[in-house]
């Protein structure tokens, strides 16, 4: 009986527990126990689970209880040609998916682009959000706290930067309901994703606020950050990056690579991404753009929940003469290059074939970076599905391609 077998036995029998293995064990002998543990429970067979090639040790900042890993498969799409604030070239963007025919359809996306002489793209706004509510009183109790994050704003951000070296306060906003007070955080997280950082800064700025006026924190989030969810307040303040990437492409070469004309895709735009959107009171007004963003995201090693905010997204089209203009605005990317999932080793892979992982030079640069390309791949699948729909060739492609 291997060590894994015996620590199985041990959790069985209620003498460790789940997540104390790696108190007894090396992380790899924990995770096989784990596994040998649900196979014994469960009918599954975990071979391809436990058939992981990255460190267990250095994940578990990554994922508790753990039992091995999933894989997705990867794809690239590319080479685009992207002139942005931050990515300057011809990139290959890699795109972790299920879905069959997404890599191909990006992919023609990207070949148009560069065809047409590649995208621009620019990082608009930068700023990750935590907002913790407190309670007070009543409105005049209300009134005394903003009126005091008001003449304080320099304490607060002593308070927040205090623990950080990276992060910097850029605003906080008030906003009051009855008895409960929200103030909005806003900071500059660099390359990192930031979401750590910001709750971590957010809530020695809190304690201050607690310190100092009759406010009594109730929850460090108060969901009007908004993280995670659909949130107009994100569609209008932005969260994260705020970015957009716009493309003119010759009514030629819209006929020949795309199979249609400019003013079919600007009719299919307007009735299904505006109007057909509108209807359904969606806050994306856009084909598809969270599938690049969901892909993207899975390659590259960033938080994939927070592809809710990926997909507030608006893409325009308009058919001007012999020419089509198109553009897509993300009004909150939230990505990183450094920290979380991109320290693991297929993310950090994805990351080189970008030539972004770690830090930019200067701070913040490999972020904005990534979010321009990652906006430049969505425009890219936004004009293939709607040059799809309106040649009608939806259908046939994913007949073609088998899926």
């Amino acid at each position: 009986m291997t060590d894994a077998d015996e620590f199985a036995e041990q959790i069985r029998a209620g003498d460790v527990r789940l997540h104390e293995l790696e108190d007894h064990a090396d992380h790899d002998t924990a995770t096989a126990a784990r596994r040998i543990l649900l196979e014994s429970e469960t009918d599954a067979t975990l071979d391809a689970v436990g058939d992981y090639a990255f460190d267990a040790e250095r994940a578990e900042n990554n994922v508790e209880n753990m039992v091995g890993g999933a894989q997705i498969p990867m794809g690239v799409a590319g080479p685009v040609n992207v002139s942005g604030g931050s990515a300057e070239g011809d990139y290959y963007l890699p795109l972790a998916t299920t879905e069959g025919a997404l890599v191909a359809s990006v992919n023609r996306g990207c070949s148009v682009i560069t065809s047409a002489g590649g995208a621009d793209a620019r990082v608009t706004k930068t700023g990750m959000t935590r907002a913790p509510v407190f309670r007070v009183q009543g409105v005049a109790e209300a009134e005394e706290v903003v009126n005091w994050v008001a003449d304080n704003r320099d304490r607060l951000a002593d308070a927040a930067e205090s623990t950080t070296s990276h992060g910097e306060l850029l605003d906080v906003t008030p906003y009051v309901v009855g008895a409960s007070v929200f103030l909005r955080f806003v900071y500059d997280t660099k390359d990192a994703m930031g979401m750590n950082m910001a709750t971590i800064a957010t809530r020695e700025a809190a304690s201050l606020v607690e310190e100092e006026t009759p406010a009594s924190l109730v929850a460090l989030s108060g969901n009007l950050c908004t993280d995670k969810k659909p949130a107009a307040i994100n569609a209008v303040e932005g969260r994260g990056r705020s970015v957009t990437a716009d493309i003119r492409i010759s009514r030629e070469t819209v006929e020949e690579r795309l199979h249609t004309t400019p003013k079919a895709i600007e009719e299919a735009n307007i009735r299904k991404n505006l109007v057909g959107s509108a209807k359904a009171g969606s806050l994306g007004f856009n084909a598809h753009a969270a599938n690049v963003v969901a892909a993207a995201f899975l390659a590259t090693g960033q938080d994939a929940a927070q592809v809710v905010e990926g997909s507030n997204a608006i893409t325009t089209v308009e058919a001007r003469e012999n020419e089509l203009y198109a553009s897509v605005s993300l009004a909150s990317l939230e990505v990183g290059t450094v920290g979380g999932g991109t320290k693991l080793p297929t993310q950090s892979e994805a990351l080189d074939v970008l030539g972004l992982r770690g830090g930019g030079d200067p701070a913040g640069s490999n972020a904005d970076a990534l979010a321009e390309i990652i906006a430049v791949g969505a425009l890219a699948g936004e004009l293939s599905l709607l040059a799809a729909l309106a040649s009608r060739h939806l259908s046939s492609a994913h007949e073609e391609l088998g899926r």
